[in-house]
């Protein structure tokens, strides 16, 4: 069986983007190389482009990690630049002709293949679905690790603050990215990081990082140049923009087709999605509550399956127990927040509400805060939690091979999401160390425990500390917790539930789960649930960026 992986980053990216999409890509590979009747490709767009060409092409991987290089491949001058936002609501995201045919072209000359999964559609027009009109025995796979199929921004969080249940036609759309990026500047830059990296040049290294400005500089004088005194320069240097797909043919003449800017982030979506229902033969949600938000903005429910991820770390549940009682001997808790300090994984929601808990709760608390140094204002803010909670552990960021040792002395993990998080791997993380999870409405990781009386609405001061409370009150009793729990899914069982897709084997599968309908978007409340203790104001709270 031949199977093409894409995304839009190589899974052995030197910078390491494309977050917990890349690990578990990098974990599939690595674990299909052992399966001898299963041969892989890899094969990602839209961060490497050429200084003098614009014409899309396709290319084996010449730069970085040497691990594969016979099989990882990569569109160079794609007219969808990637990660999403660098290209935001760009027509090209749907439809651009010469990227799709160095698509097809790579298929022809690489396959056929008896599977193209797609673990992300970032990089790639959404035409390239249509895969199957030339390729008709190739089954097409797509899985949702984010919203990009529904959301330019891929994570429906509205203006870095609040979760997006309705696009309102797209007019929120037009202004929910406090700052675009250029994209000329973007793909100059990219173009100049994947000549330094072709030269052996790698990311990271200091090498790289003295020699990239000067060579930004010289880059942009000699396109400059080469645009002031060619036509092809022009044509070159000058990213696609697709017209509206209702107008496209009055584009051909002198006459341009003038409408809305929320129109074309409408039509983004119909597109979109219309292109997936029609040319994909499954879509794959990586939790429940993700086919339920898929078939909210418009994915037929007949296509939709949950696939939860496989992972390395599901060893750890066979090798841990459960403590006897969730609250200590003593009557305190140890709480854990592991990832980024970030608005929509619910961080400075985090800070808010262990601010506003009153002092009889915070002196049988007591915190660690496993992530990334945020700034002064931020981790002045986390420090001063100090004088009233029991004890405050810090870590700057986390390493896996760290996690027993972080996680040993820890009692309840705290996954606060504000928006929709598909699966974060740091719930499966400390589940599968048999750690009780406390987390918001929002996103996959309730659906580990399935216990509700550990889930409180997303984003409420209120309800969080009604959960806390309980717990102290040992209302929450480790018997009610793991119950119902979900073992998580090994690396192993997740490859053979590929295979049986792949396939087409349904029924090596477990019936389809019915879709939930979501409940009807909540307007905000216009005034705090509790009051908080009046802070100095700080500096600018480090916004979110988009991960896949």
């Amino acid at each position: 069986m031949k199977v093409l992986f894409y995304n839009w980053v190589d899974y052995l990216d030197d910078e390491k983007r494309g977050g917990g999409v890349t690990v578990y890509q990098r974990n599939v590979i690595r674990a299909l190389s052992e399966v001898e009747d299963v041969q892989t490709t890899f094969l990602s767009s839209g961060i490497s482009y050429d200084l003098l060409s614009g014409r899309p092409r396709w290319e084996r991987v010449r730069h970085g990690s040497p691990e594969n290089r016979a099989n990882r491949y990569e569109l160079v001058n794609s007219g969808v630049l990637s990660p999403s936002h660098h290209s935001f609501g760009n027509r090209a995201q749907v439809s651009q002709p010469e990227t799709t045919e160095a698509f097809f072209d790579f298929l022809r000359r690489k396959g056929p293949f008896d599977v193209v999964h797609f673990n992300n559609l970032e990089g790639l027009p959404a035409e390239a679905l249509a895969l199957k009109e030339i390729f008709p025995d190739t089954k097409v796979i797509l899985s949702l690790h984010n919203y990009y199929p529904f959301c330019p921004q891929v994570n429906l969080w509205f203006q870095e603050r609040e979760n997006c249940r309705d696009f309102e036609m797209g007019r929120k759309c037009e202004h929910c990215l406090p700052n675009r990026h250029d994209e000329r500047i973007v793909r100059l830059a990219n173009a100049v990081a994947f000549n330094m990296k072709k030269w052996g040049v790698r990311p990271g290294t200091r090498r790289f990082d003295r020699a990239f400005l000067p060579a930004m500089r010289l880059a942009r004088r000699l396109v400059g140049a080469y645009a002031r005194l060619s036509q092809r320069g022009r044509k070159a240097m000058t990213l696609p923009v697709a017209p509206p797909r209702e107008t496209a043919q009055m584009a051909q003449g002198l006459l341009t087709p003038l409408t809305l800017r929320h129109r074309d982030f409408e039509t983004r979506r119909l597109d979109i999605v219309t292109l997936i229902n029609r040319h994909c033969d499954m879509v794959l949600g990586v939790s429940d509550r993700v086919c339920d938000v898929a078939a909210h903005f418009g994915i037929a429910p007949a296509l939709l399956r949950t696939s939860y991820i496989g992972t390395n770390q599901a060893e750890k549940f066979d090798q841990t127990v459960a403590k006897s009682s969730i609250l200590r001997p003593d009557g305190t808790l140890t709480l854990a927040y592991l990832g980024y300090m970030r608005r929509d994984k619910g961080f400075f929601f985090l800070l808010d509400a262990l601010e506003a808990l009153p002092a009889e709760i915070t002196a049988r608390l007591r915190l660690v805060i496993c992530a990334g140094r945020g700034d002064d204002g931020t981790m002045h803010r986390l420090a001063a939690l100090s004088d009233h909670f029991a004890g405050l552990y810090y870590a700057n960021g986390y390493a896996h091979d760290h996690l027993d040792d972080l996680l040993d002395d820890v009692d309840v993990g705290l996954v606060p999401v504000l928006w929709e998080d598909n699966l974060p791997q740091v719930a499966i993380e400390m589940h599968a160390r048999h750690i009780p999870l406390l987390t918001s409405d929002l996103g996959g990781a309730k659906e580990l425990s399935n216990c509700p009386e550990m889930v409180f609405p997303a984003g409420s001061i209120a309800g969080f500390r009604e959960r806390i409370v309980a717990l102290l009150e040992g209302k929450i009793t480790t018997e009610l917790y793991w119950k119902d729990v979900r073992h998580p899914v090994s690396m192993q069982e997740h490859l053979a539930e590929l295979r049986a897709i792949w396939m087409g084997d349904t029924a090596a599968l477990p019936p389809a789960r019915a879709i939930q309908p979501l409940a009807p978007a909540a307007k905000p409340a216009p005034t705090p649930e509790v009051a908080k203790p009046a802070r100095r104001r700080t500096r600018a709270e480090p916004a979110a960026t988009a991960e896949t």
